[in-house]
């Protein structure tokens, strides 16, 4: 588990965790004082461009004070392919919503995600999400 930044010490509220994907987004929904999160959404995106309308219904729903956006890396904690698009994914959205970003490393998060599901046809991204966005909770 990644060591958060010293800014995110002073983080509550409602949060949004993000799992980006190319095809997929999945959304979780936060809370620092109870440090859980729960599966939101699955937005849609094509070639990485996300459904900015779904997302914008979602902010606007739960105000969120932060966004955790899960860094996808090796298991050797290299970058990979990606890395850099879900970082510039969780930029865009900091600046598009004016709320403060933070990035957690994440590997392994879309295998929990497959564990945890409860139908063999039940997509996982949101899953994920709410699996990195716990994790950086529990890392506060």
């Amino acid at each position: 588990m990644a060591k958060q930044p010293q800014s995110a010490a002073g983080v509550s509220g409602v949060l949004l965790g993000f799992d980006f994907g190319l095809k997929r987004i999945g959304v979780a929904v936060g809370q620092t004082i109870s440090r859980t999160a729960s599966p939101e959404a699955i937005v849609a995106s094509r070639d990485g461009q996300p459904d900015w309308q779904h997302i914008s219904r979602i902010f606007e729903a739960w105000q969120p004070t932060a966004i955790v956006v899960g860094l996808p890396m090796r298991l050797n904690g290299e970058p990979q392919a990606l890395t850099q698009p879900a970082r510039k994914f969780g930029q865009r959205l900091s600046g598009r919503y004016q709320t403060p970003v933070f990035f957690i490393e994440e590997q392994l998060s879309s295998i929990e995600a497959e564990q945890r599901k409860t139908s063999s046809d039940q997509p996982i991204d949101d899953h994920a999400a709410q699996i990195i966005l716990e994790n950086w909770l529990n890392a506060l």
